[in-house]
């Protein structure tokens, strides 16, 4: 009875051992790929953020990846979510991502449901033109012209109420449908913000359009974690210094803005202080 006790001990052991080290492949395999981090960002959105096919390109994209280092990440433990204008807070208050860095405006009404690290760039409401168009220099200029933006964007009847009251204005479903329609002479100019414009110029890439370049808002990007993560938001605003410090920022501006001709209003940037005031509008 003890020599089968034995047997039985000797068995259990050795499948423990067994189980033991196949626990130990399993933890190496998971530590390898490490842990993960969501990021939202603009799937449409070229010069900022842009997926084609499995790659992810823009200035929005260059900063998410920059602090993504710096908080520990490498670039293949991030897991890059689509995140529309109108769900960016709904997906940082479910956990669905753990920040958003999609042109994402620090406003008022934002900062009572979701934290802003920032400003990592501040934009200004401009307009795009086609590039042998002189007679477009700024929103009061548009008087009789005809202007394009997207549905339920307000920066075109910014324009209307503010600097031209008689410019016509069309919708479209995105700024790629503006951009096709300006190019065709079917309008004149879009509107939104400058480093927005500045992508899809650069997007096109024959010269065809340009940034006017005298912006009359004044937006600030920040990224957005969840609220009350003071931690990350520090740990995100330390980043971002060393981005603008290291001469990455500006590296980065310049790729997602090539053969524009646009260079972003040294008056605001690149951000010296990051304390992520509310911005003049809520784009």
């Amino acid at each position: 009875m003890k020599r089968v006790m034995r047997k039985i001990l000797a068995a259990a052991v050795s499948v423990a051992a067994l189980g033991s080290l196949a626990a130990c492949g399993s933890s190496s395999s998971s530590s390898s790929s490490g842990p993960q981090l969501k990021i939202g960002i603009k799937f449409d959105q070229p010069g900022l953020g842009f997926k084609q096919g499995s790659t992810y390109t823009g200035f929005d994209v260059d900063v998410a990846k920059y602090v993504a280092k710096k908080l520990g990440y490498s670039a293949n433990q991030i897991v890059w979510k689509e995140a529309p204008s109108k769900q960016r807070e709904t997906m940082i208050q479910n956990g669905d991502v753990d920040m958003v860095v999609a042109t994402y405006s620090i406003s008022d009404d934002r900062k009572k449901v979701v934290d802003f690290a920032g400003p990592y760039f501040v934009a200004g409401q401009d307009l795009l033109v086609r590039a042998n168009d002189k007679s477009i220099t700024g929103p009061k200029s548009l008087n009789g012209k005809k202007l394009c933006s997207v549905t339920g964007s307000t920066s075109a009847q910014t324009i209307q109420k503010e600097f031209a009251n008689k410019v016509q204005l069309m919708e479209q479903t995105g700024y790629a449908e503006c951009v096709t329609a300006l190019i065709s002479g079917t309008v004149d100019a879009v509107t939104t913000d400058d480093i927005i414009l500045a992508g899809l110029a650069a997007a096109k890439g024959d010269g065809q359009l340009k940034v006017v370049g005298k912006p009359f808002t004044e937006e600030r990007y920040g990224i957005g974690v969840k609220k009350g993560d003071t931690t990350l938001v520090k740990k995100i605003n330390a980043a971002l210094k060393d981005m603008v410090s290291d001469g990455s920022w500006k590296k980065y501006i310049d790729s997602a803005t090539k053969g524009t001709g646009y260079t972003p209003n040294a008056k605001y940037n690149p951000p010296t202080v990051f304390d992520a005031k509310s911005s003049t509008t809520d784009f």
